[in-house]
């Protein structure tokens, strides 16, 4: 999920853990800010209701 500002939000497994990764692009550099275990965690990093999925089309290209 992208956000504001050039947030981002990624599920990812750390650990063998479900974690999210909450990340931020600034000038070309993408900056790490937290890993979180909760959306509430997320919320004290960055905006919930500005974040929006992001979808891969190029999959539908391919059938």
């Amino acid at each position: 999920m992208v956000g504001l500002n050039g947030y981002e939000v990624e599920a990812i497994n750390l650990n063998g853990r479900q974690r999210l990764r909450v990340s931020r692009m600034v000038g070309g550099r993408r900056y790490f800010i937290a890993y979180c275990r909760t959306p509430a965690e997320v919320a004290a990093h960055v905006d919930l209701a500005d974040l929006v999925e992001v979808t891969d089309f190029s999959a539908y290209r391919r059938l």
